[in-house]
């Protein structure tokens, strides 16, 4: 297969890169600061807050489209749904690779399900946590969690086969009251790294109880996060860690 040099671009990352140049054949290669792939946008920091911005921006855009167009129907059977199917999938394509790492980029994004979730007829009155709470939805914060949660039970079980194998490490432990089926919790120099999904989902994991780690199935797995306090660490919007 030829490759064509106008699509490829050097990303140089990593602390004191020396930035070679490189060439396909004869040609050169230009560098780049940032490349996006299958959707998403990375830089050299792999920050991922321009990502952010960028999905934020497309979801603001749709509520404004809402806002014009559905003026007279602001009900709970109406704005959800569209919510739901038109606006929440750029907030979490892909999410597990590209997570918010920062506060500010974390609040940008609950900040599109505040305003959505405003639009409600007679719920503009109520508190955030309370429109959820009404509604049964859930924050953006627990829904990444969730997702995080629901993906490595998925890996540990085999559903992806050898896909990204080694992504995490599993350590066994015969504690009482662990659950036996913990991954291993690595260290790195780079604070960048402790926002890797490979790492941040480890603490997690780590508190869930045997019998959560141990369903025989995702949908068991899933009807465990129903009990109060499963999960830490998390705030508590709505009415816990769930798929809504």
């Amino acid at each position: 297969m030829m490759f064509k040099k106008a699509n490829c671009k050097v990303l140089h990352m990593g602390q004191g890169n020396p930035k070679h140049d490189y060439r396909l054949g004869r040609e050169w290669i230009e560098s780049s600061p940032e490349e996006k792939d299958l959707g998403v946008l990375v830089d050299k920091k792999l920050n991922m807050s321009q990502q952010c911005v960028l999905a934020a921006q497309k979801a603001n855009c749709i509520l404004g489209y809402l806002k014009r167009s559905v003026t007279s129907s602001r009900s709970r059977e109406v704005i959800p749904p569209l919510y739901s199917a038109l606006m929440r999938p750029h907030l979490e394509y892909c999410i597990q690779l590209w997570g918010p790492q920062y506060n500010r980029d974390m609040e940008l994004f609950e900040q599109v399900q505040k305003r959505a979730t405003k639009l409600i007829g007679g719920l503009e009155h109520l508190s955030y946590e309370d429109r959820l709470r009404e509604l049964g939805l859930f924050s953006l914060e627990k829904r990444r969690l969730w997702g995080d949660l629901t993906a490595t039970f998925q890996y540990l079980k085999g559903a992806y086969g050898k896909a990204g194998e080694g992504l995490v490490t599993r350590t066994w432990s015969d504690r009482t009251g662990g659950n036996g089926f913990k991954l291993k919790d690595c260290r790195f120099k780079l604070d960048i790294r402790k926002k890797f999904f490979t790492v941040r989902v480890v603490r997690h994991w780590n508190r869930l109880p045997r019998e959560a780690v141990d369903a025989p199935s995702l949908e068991v797995f899933v009807q465990g996060f129903e009990q109060p306090g499963l999960v830490e660490g998390v705030p508590a919007h709505g009415r816990g860690v769930g798929t809504r």
